[in-house]
């Protein structure tokens, strides 16, 4: 006959569990002897066993209950829906295993393919980083929001990249983040961008420059995201309100006079930084 803490440490568990056990009505708590103590057979090993492996399954205390009084033929289709859900369980966390073994791979974690290999075209054009991290940490809420929309946006920004002046935008903008909000690089980069704007929207339309149709309450999302990854952005906005455009996300026609809006308020743009439009 076994005392409480040799049952316990025969089945793997803890007296507070076989108590529990008892108290739920799991395990018969046997009669104290002449000195007091409670005394166990084997049969309850086996009992103690059955009720810790349903339970480290998930089985529910009261599940536990039933199955432990079901008939052959119920508990042992019981056990094949355990087992069916527990591989379920395991298949679901290897899916996580993989995810967080791709957190060592960078732009793939979260990003497809063609969105990764736009990154690593910018890093190769010689863009400045903090500019691709801005350009990655948009993409993707973008591609988690509508991943059927990426190949239509990826064969835009393809576009848009093997026009050397977008290139050179980046560029420029890479370096004119570390100045000040008054140094001539960033006035001259705003002279230059809102120039191109203005020229492409004239002779392709307005839809041509922001095309995407995505709620502002996300663009201003995304707007605070870029802004606190590179901050002097902000400036770049301002001075390129100045000059007949705004937004770094919603990105639109402005009365430069004012400041503000013109017509196409209920559009909106794609997370890039403005060398990317």
């Amino acid at each position: 006959m076994l005392t409480i803490g040799e049952l316990a440490s025969y089945a793997g568990v803890t007296v507070r569990a076989v108590r529990h056990y008892h108290a739920k009505g799991l395990l018969p708590e046997p009669e104290r002897d002449h000195s007091g103590y409670r005394r166990y057979d084997a049969g309850a090993v086996v009992e103690l066993i059955r009720i810790r492996t349903l339970a480290e399954a998930g089985v529910p205390l009261g599940r536990v209950r039933e199955l432990l009084q079901a008939d052959e033929e119920e508990f042992a289709a019981a056990i094949a829906d355990i087992d069916k859900r527990l591989r379920a369980d395991i298949r679901e966390r290897q899916r996580h295993r993989e995810r967080i073994a791709r957190l060592a791979s960078g732009d793939h974690l979260a990003l497809p393919p063609e969105v990764v290999d736009h990154l690593d075209r910018l890093r190769a054009l010689g863009v400045a980083e903090r500019i691709v991290q801005v350009e990655r940490d948009g993409w993707i809420p973008l591609a988690a929001l509508s991943p059927e929309r990426i190949p239509e946006w990826m064969a835009r920004k393809r576009e848009q990249i093997a026009d050397p002046r977008f290139v050179g935008f980046c560029l420029t903008l890479g370096h004119a983040l570390d100045r000040t909000d008054d140094d001539p690089l960033l006035v001259e980069l705003a002279d230059e961008l809102a120039a191109y704007l203005t020229q492409m929207a004239n002779e392709q339309g307005d839809d041509y420059v922001d095309d995407t149709d995505i709620e502002p309450p996300f663009a201003k999302l995304m707007d605070t995201l870029a802004f606190d990854t590179v901050p002097p952005a902000r400036q770049l906005i301002e001075l390129l309100k100045k000059r007949g455009w705004t937004g770094w996300t919603k990105l639109e026609r402005v009365d430069p006079r004012r400041g503000t809006a013109g017509t196409r308020q209920e559009d909106t743009a794609t997370q890039h930084s403005p060398c990317e439009r």
